[in-house]
């Protein structure tokens, strides 16, 4: 049976995040993917120009569609700019017993642009958060979710985590390779549900091109979700390739601003 995966998310039009950075993320670990678009936007690697809204009823046509046909193993959801889309793919998740949920709660962009309506939120909070297997937050992200300030260090990313699994998750994997007094030479992230942390580093790689790397990360684990790999053990690969493609980033020269990861890294130049 080949594994199938499907990303709910916004288009890119410079293909670096989104829809177009999760299917090269599936492809690249063998993976079918599926998707569902929920926003096209008009960016590249400075800046978003122009968001257009899915209709709400036309996103519950494309999820009725995917499940109609396809045996899918993992959802990986992105970027949802309005509550409309939230409530809407909710009752799809509901409707066809969505299993292995992967909710990236995408707020703003690498850019500072906002991809989510303030007004959003609380249907984030309400309506995706308790369908997740896993919620995979930054530290800004966590600190809009539980309205507090940004998370210095591991201590305060946990009280932030465990802040969010009050809301309904089942587990969360906060993001925390900013935090101020983390070794500079790592990025750390912190997977936690109701048992023991467990922690996933990797080397801090020294590049501005890291572009869609919150995506690629969230839909790696809906990957290895979707081929039956447990969720520790998806996170930890997830982590792996996405490293391996933010350190291969410098060898694709794309656009004039951060540019994207190298998804394919194994077989290019």
């Amino acid at each position: 049976m080949t594994a199938i995966a499907l990303s709910i998310a916004g288009s890119d039009s410079s293909a670096g995040a989104g829809i177009q950075a999760d299917l090269k993320t599936f492809a690249a670990l063998g993976v079918y993917g599926a998707t569902v678009i929920t926003a096209l936007t008009a960016q590249n690697t400075q800046s978003v120009s122009a968001i257009h809204d899915v209709p709400p009823e036309f996103i519950a046509a494309q999820i009725d569609a995917v499940f109609s046909d396809l045996d899918v193993g993992a959802v990986k959801i992105g970027m949802v700019p309005d509550a409309a889309g939230i409530e809407e793919i909710a009752a799809g998740l509901i409707r066809h017993r969505a299993r292995n949920i992967v909710l990236d709660p995408v707020m703003v962009a690498t850019s500072g642009a906002r991809l989510l309506a303030p007004d959003a939120v609380d249907a984030l909070r309400s309506a995706l958060i308790r369908r997740a297997l896993v919620v995979t937050p930054n530290l800004h992200e966590a600190a809009a979710l539980t309205g507090a300030t940004l998370a210095r260090n591991e201590q305060e990313m946990e009280i932030q985590a465990r802040e969010i699994l009050t809301l309904g998750a089942r587990t969360v994997l906060i993001k925390g390779g900013h935090a101020a007094d983390f070794d500079g030479d790592e990025s750390v992230d912190l997977l936690i549900g109701q048992g023991e942390v467990v922690r996933f580093f990797a080397r801090r790689i020294p590049t501005q091109n890291t572009h869609g790397s919150g995506c690629t990360l969230s839909s790696g684990i809906a990957a290895g979700l979707a081929k039956g790999l447990d969720l520790a053990e998806a996170v930890r690969q997830a982590k792996i390739y996405v490293t391996s493609a933010i350190a291969a980033a410098d060898r694709l020269q794309i656009g004039h601003g951060p540019g994207p990861l190298n998804h394919f890294y194994g077989s290019t130049p």
